[in-house]
């Protein structure tokens, strides 16, 4: 009886290890998705407006129909990123993700920063030569740490008004992404 019932328990952890294992694996195991879907987009160093949501129609990236988008991919291998630019003075956010999903920061215009967006991203090493003044930023610069170095930037408008999508889409494609120009 004893024996019998030390069998089951072993097998109930060894079942509960494997599929917390195979539930932890999978993610990584994905072919499909968002970042391989993302990268077929031509936004490497720009912003990119993605097009609006139609109700009823194909949203592979799952987005918000009530909101404007716009997405910029960053190798920190080329040197510091920057996102720079005025958002209009509506909600707003920007993230910043890793290959894996991970949000490496967020921030929105509830945060006190306003319209004005000036974001500097390092990884590592840039930031110990930020630290040591080797790099030369700029007074005001919003400084966010990265642990890896391909990152992808969304910035997300929520225009009051359907009518005034437009407008918002023409001021997020004047918001600049990429290395700075020496």
């Amino acid at each position: 009886m004893i024996r019998t019932a030390i069998w089951l328990l072993g097998g109930l952890l060894l079942g509960g290890v494997i599929h917390i294992v195979t539930i932890l694996a999978l993610p990584s195991l994905a072919e499909d998705t968002s970042w391989t879907r993302i990268e077929d987009y031509e936004a490497s160093n720009r912003i990119l407006i993605l097009p609006a949501v139609v109700p009823g129609a194909a949203n592979p990236l799952r987005l918000d129909p009530d909101l404007s988008y716009g997405i910029c991919r960053v190798d920190l291998d080329e040197g510091p990123a920057y996102l720079s630019g005025v958002l209009p003075d509506a909600f707003w956010s920007v993230a910043i993700y890793d290959r894996s999903g991970i949000v490496t920061y967020s921030t929105t215009n509830r945060d006190g920063i306003g319209q004005n967006v000036d974001i500097g991203i390092f990884n590592a090493d840039q930031t110990r030569l930020l630290a040591q003044q080797q790099i030369d930023i700029a007074e005001g610069l919003l400084v966010v740490e990265a642990q890896s170095d391909d990152l992808l930037i969304v910035v997300r408008l929520s225009p009051p008004h359907e009518i005034m999508r437009p407008r918002f889409d023409a001021a997020l494609s004047q918001i600049t992404c990429g290395p700075r120009a020496s």
